[in-house]
Order: C-alpha cells, then sequence, then structure tokens
C-alpha cells in the first residue's frame, strides 16, 4: 500500500470520527468554503455534477465503522459518465497528476484534509493532468462506494480534463 493512500485513510477516519463525536453549525464544518479563503468558491455550473447533491449523504454507524447510506439522486450517478468541478489534492509529488483527490473546497494547508468524505472523490485520469490551485474539471466513470478500503464515498476513472 502507498503511503499516500495509507495518510489518506487516517485523515478521512479522523475527519469521519470528528464529525460524529462533536456537530458543528450547520455551513461551518468541513467541505464548507471559508469566507476568508484567498482562494474564490466553486462558480455554479449546469454541466457538473453539484457538490451540494454528493455532501447530502447521509451516514451511518454498522459494525464500528462510518458508512454512507445513499439517496436515489446519487445513486442515479453510478457507473455512468459525469463531470465535476473542484480543487486538486495530489497525492503524489509531481507539476502532473493521473491519481488525485477533488476537493469542494480549495486546500488551505498541506496536512489538513479540507472535509469529510462526502466532500472528496477520487480521481484516476487517462492522461496526466496539470496540478493547479485553480478550479479543474474532470468527466470519467463517475462510482458510488459503499464500502471503500480507504472511507472514500465517491470515485471518477477514465477521466480526461474538461475546459
Amino acid at each position: 500500500m502507498k503511503k499516500a493512500a495509507v495518510l489518506l485513510a487516517i485523515a478521512l477516519a479522523a475527519s469521519a470520527g470528528a464529525q460524529l463525536s462533536s456537530p458543528v453549525p450547520k455551513g461551518t464544518g468541513p467541505g464548507v468554503h471559508d469566507p476568508n479563503s484567498p482562494f474564490a468558491p466553486l462558480p455554479a455550473r449546469s454541466d457538473v455534477v453539484p457538490w451540494a447533491l454528493l455532501t447530502a449523504v447521509k451516514t451511518k454507524t454498522e459494525n464500528r465503522k462510518v458508512v454512507p447510506v445513499f439517496d436515489k439522486p446519487q445513486m442515479a450517478l453510478n457507473q455512468k459518465t459525469q463531470r465535476i468541478q473542484g480543487f486538486m489534492m495530489p497525492l503524489e509529488p509531481g507539476e502532473k497528476q493521473t491519481h488525485f483527490l477533488l476537493s469542494s473546497v480549495p486546500l488551505t494547508c498541506g496536512f489538513c484534509v479540507p472535509g469529510g468524505p462526502e466532500s472528496m472523490v477520487e480521481v484516476k485520469t487517462k492522461a496526466p493532468v496539470p496540478y493547479t490551485l485553480d478550479p479543474v474539471t474532470v468527466e470519467g466513470r463517475f462510482a458510488v462506494l459503499s464500502d471503500d478500503p480507504y472511507g472514500l464515498y465517491y470515485r471518477i476513472t477514465d477521466a480526461v480534463g474538461v475546459k
């Protein structure tokens, strides 16, 4: 197992645990754009899956772990070509990335997870995508993950960068 994957799993587990043990007021927790961020929030677009749909996932505790409970609108995305826009969170160093996380909010700390698993999508691209701090849009085969070993809820594979 790659070191980045292990670190990601630990961060996601800690994030999920923190969300369960200390609820925060709506609109102020992980995955919500901080009004003090130096980066602009994502503009609304009709051609991408809205983050509000992805982050609306419910969770339940099953066998001592937190698992997602997806609604029909989220399940309707499963195994279909989808577009999503977000901020890159690289899993490996390099100017170009083929495997990264896309987050609903910009990364403000290199060691901090910007939100829970509901506000991230794992991306695996066909060709390398240049790393940027600006929002990126990718299109590929979208998967809704009910029991991912790393605690992720969504993945997009065979992705390509879209302008």
